[in-house]
């Protein structure tokens, strides 16, 4: 990408920067109630299964004349990888808490995110209207994870809010902008944008669709843009209302339409002179990660599940890679043929029919026709609305391609008392019952109490009649067919196996 030195370097053009504000903490302490608090007249994300936001959303305010621009990042654990991607881009970030529950695994995790990336953070102790709000403990949880608040004699600053009645918003915003001055945020606004995808997904009318969050530059509507996995020239380019525009300075996020190719979430992007250079860009950098991707040819024993994962957006995508992480597989391998956002099609159907594969839908649909066609090719379909079922669900398709664990019960023991004759078909052996009971079936044979091999039971006598078992005390006569010249005073201890289901 080439730029003019008078457009790098002139200092004359530098402006101010909104801050780009991420909030950070553990599900369900109040993170989208508390942005639907600061601007209700608009409504971040509908609210989704088990009440978790799960994707990425941005969007800006202006308060007492100042434009703040949010980043909502989802609070479950399953998105680790998105919080930590998204306190990477922001100015701010401001870690809620809730006052009656304090420090959660969640607030830990977003911590650490807050420490790697050294960006000011602002504490907020929410649901401050509740009867068992412990806004005193809660700060000195947070001091032992390292965030010392200035009530405490540290520099963090902390704020007490509700979003059910609206306490300390007031407080937070203005928090903000003094936080946003001090740290002085500048840009360039005649440099060619450049900065990070928060969102995408493919639209059936409009194809390929992102969200850019701008760090650097000013966007216009006719850019051409390259990521490293996509390019393209821009088509369509939208304010976080959905409201067209033409350009878009640094901070503000945009969601723009015209990419060759959906792409991932987290990606950088850059401006550039002409298609030929954004593709060349995007080819490159899709060469080099081919290169670095793990290629197994030879899976020696291993089993082998193959998923193809269809989901609402590409954010989701992500999320659910990192949840695949906690499944282990040593003995069974996940293999991931297709992931992509859209609703479950007739080709996914012949990609799982041709690699005996398992399809895996998250937030999407499978159309009559098409689970008339999976029935018929008895090809299975599983759609979900909540990650931690789907991660479930692959756990188990993958458990119940394990070997079953053969453990051995033992059933009694006989003492040979006798060998009688061998024959095609075994030794005649006579012996007493000692412990359990004598049965046909399996036994080791132990000699000076090491097992030296291992028979057959193929018939069992008592008194000279055929029985089932014989019990202890009693003598029997056995055939029992084995490759070991038995002895007199040897053991057969007879055992069962019992196969055991594994999981994984």
């Amino acid at each position: 990408m080439q730029q003019t030195k008078d457009n790098k370097n002139n200092t004359n053009n530098i402006k101010p920067k909104p801050p780009v504000v991420v909030i950070l903490g553990h599900v369900d302490h109040g993170k989208s109630s508390l942005l639907q608090k600061i601007r209700e007249d608009f409504k971040i994300l509908e609210k989704e299964s088990g009440g978790i936001t799960q994707h990425i959303g941005a969007y800006q305010i202006t308060y007492q004349g100042k434009i703040i621009t949010f980043i909502d990042t989802p609070g479950h654990e399953a998105f680790s990888a998105m919080r930590s991607r998204g306190a990477k881009v922001a100015d701010i970030a401001i870690l809620v808490v809730a006052a009656e529950e304090g420090v959660k695994p969640q607030t830990k995790e977003a911590i650490s995110h807050i420490k790697k990336t050294g960006i000011p953070v602002i504490v907020v102790i929410n649901k401050i209207d509740k009867p068992q709000a412990q806004p005193e403990r809660v700060k000195q949880e947070l001091k032992e994870n390292g965030i010392v608040v200035e009530s405490l004699n540290g520099d963090v600053p902390c704020v007490l809010t509700s979003a059910k009645t609206g306490q300390g918003i007031d407080e937070l915003l203005e928090i903000i902008n003094l936080v946003a001055e001090m740290q002085e945020l500048k840009y360039n606004p005649s440099r060619p944008a450049s900065g990070v995808i928060i969102e995408s997904y493919s639209d059936s009318k409009r194809g390929p669709t992102a969200t850019l969050l701008i760090r650097e530059g000013t966007l216009k509507n006719t850019d051409i843009i390259g990521t490293g996995s996509t390019y393209g020239k821009i088509k369509s380019m939208e304010d976080f209302q959905f409201r067209p525009i033409k350009n878009a300075p640094a901070g503000t996020p945009v969601i723009i339409t015209g990419l060759e190719n959906v792409p991932g979430v987290g990606e950088k992007f850059s401006v550039f002179p002409s298609i030929k250079e954004a593709k060349e860009q995007s080819e490159r950098k899709s060469a080099k990660r081919k290169e670095k991707r793990e290629v197994i040819n030879e899976l020696g024993e291993k089993k082998v599940l193959n998923i193809i994962l269809k989901t609402d957006v590409k954010g989701s995508i992500e999320a659910i890679y990192q949840s695949l992480k906690t499944i282990p597989q040593e003995e069974v391998i996940i293999r991931i043929l297709k992931a992509e956002p859209g609703d479950i099609s007739e080709n996914d159907i012949k990609l799982a029919e041709s690699s005996n594969g398992k399809i895996i839908g998250f937030r999407v649909k499978a159309p009559s026709k098409i689970k008339d066609i999976a029935k018929r090719k008895d090809i299975k379909i599983y759609i979900f609305e909540v990650i931690y079922e789907l991660v479930q669900k692959i756990r188990e398709l993958a458990s119940s391609l394990l070997e079953p664990e053969i453990v051995k019960k033992t059933i009694g023991k006989v003492k040979i008392l006798a060998i009688f004759s061998k024959t095609k078909r075994g030794q005649i052996i006579g012996g007493r019952v000692i412990d359990g009971q004598a049965k046909k079936g399996l036994a080791n044979i132990i000699r000076e109490e090491k097992v030296i091999g291992e028979g057959k039971i193929d018939e069992l006598q008592h008194n000279k009649k055929d029985v089932s078992f014989v019990e202890k005390g009693m003598e029997c006569g056995i055939l029992f067919n084995t490759n070991i010249a038995v002895q007199k005073g040897d053991i057969l201890e007879i055992y069962e196996e019992e196969r055991i289901k594994r999981n994984l």
